[in-house]
This record gives C-alpha cells, structure tokens and sequence, in this order.
C-alpha cells in the first residue's frame, strides 16, 4: 500500500555554473510529494499522516524562505553572512536533482516505521518540471 503526503516551501539559490538565466539569484515556489510504501498495520495506516509530517516538516521547514547555497560559492555566502539572511550551505549544486537526493537522503535516515519499505521523493521546481527518485529501505 501507498501513501504520499505534500509539502511546499519558498526558497532562493543560484547555478554559478549555468549557462543561462539560472546562474543569477533566484527563487522557486517548490512542491515535494513524499510517497511511502509498506504494509498496513494493525491501526489500519501504513504511517500516520501526523508522523510523516513531524518526519517531514523540520526538513522543510529549514529550507523554507532560505537560499540554498553551494559551499563553494563564496561570494553568495559572504553577502549572506552580510544581510544576516537565512541560509542552508550544502555541499551540492542546487539544483532540483540534488535537492530530491538531500531529502531522500534526509528522510531515509530518520526514524520510521519498520512496516515501511520504499520511499519515494518527487521536488517540482516550477509547476512544469521536477525531479524525482525512490529508495527501498534494507529491513
């Protein structure tokens, strides 16, 4: 059995390396569809939705109203410091590929179930591109 939950959040970042508009300062009005799969317990869920949000939310909620920046951007970073503004430093380029790869990552190593075994992360960018992959969990 499947389920998926849905999370939303504003966020800046830049592509130093782009060849186009994506090099400059921007932001995304990003989507993420969170879909796992397991068995269904004894409760008749797979996972309560409110677990899944406690899980997802403060990963979330860290990215939201922040520019993602690259640990090797400097010059962004140091502005950032400046404008004393909200910031994630990641050690990727941010782009929607990577982003979905953090919160894979993220959410597989955080504690969940033991009935679920596939995790699936889709991050829309903008409302007509995304980027999406699944982890099946080893239990």
């Amino acid at each position: 059995m499947k389920i998926a939950k849905e999370f939303n959040w504003e966020m800046g970042h830049r592509l130093p390396e782009h060849f186009g508009k994506c090099k400059n300062i921007h932001g995304h009005s990003y989507k993420m569809l969170v879909e796992i799969e397991g068995d269904v317990m004894e409760n008749g869920m797979v996972m309560d939705y409110y677990h899944l949000k406690d899980v997802i939310e403060p990963l979330v909620e860290k990215m939201d109203h922040a520019f993602l920046v690259y640990h090797e951007d400097e010059t962004v970073i140091e502005f950032l410091e400046k404008m004393n503004s909200k910031r994630v430093v990641v050690n990727f380029q941010s782009t929607v590929e990577n982003i979905t790869g953090f919160f894979l990552t993220e959410i597989k190593n955080a504690k969940l179930p033991s009935n679920i075994r596939k995790v699936k992360v889709r991050v829309c960018e903008t409302p007509d591109d995304y980027a999406e992959d699944e982890i099946v969990l080893n239990r």
